[in-house]
């Protein structure tokens, strides 16, 4: 739905108790793509902790495959209609 690959995955016990996990994640995109940080505002709804570490450029220097759907203008959009629906709007 947020269109956000990720690239990279790591599970790590916290040593807390059996079944208690750190997980380390890679994304592919920028914190200021409005997808990347709704998936990192959505991790943070449902996550005892989240902590970041920093949003760098890929080595490779290859841009993020966006779609059409998935592009900051479409979650822009989609924020648009959602306040329009709330305020009693027709649409």
């Amino acid at each position: 739905m947020r269109g956000v690959n990720l690239t990279f995955i790591q599970s790590r016990p916290t040593g807390k108790e059996l079944g208690s996990y750190h997980f380390i994640i890679d994304v592919e995109g920028h914190i200021n793509e409005e997808r990347v940080g709704d998936a990192l505002t959505g991790l943070r709804r449902i996550c005892e902790d989240v902590r970041y570490l920093g949003s760098y450029p890929r080595a490779d220097k290859i841009a993020p495959t966006t779609t059409t759907r998935t592009a900051d203008n479409s979650f822009k959009q989609a924020d648009a209609w959602l306040s329009a629906v709330r305020a009693g709007e027709k649409i």
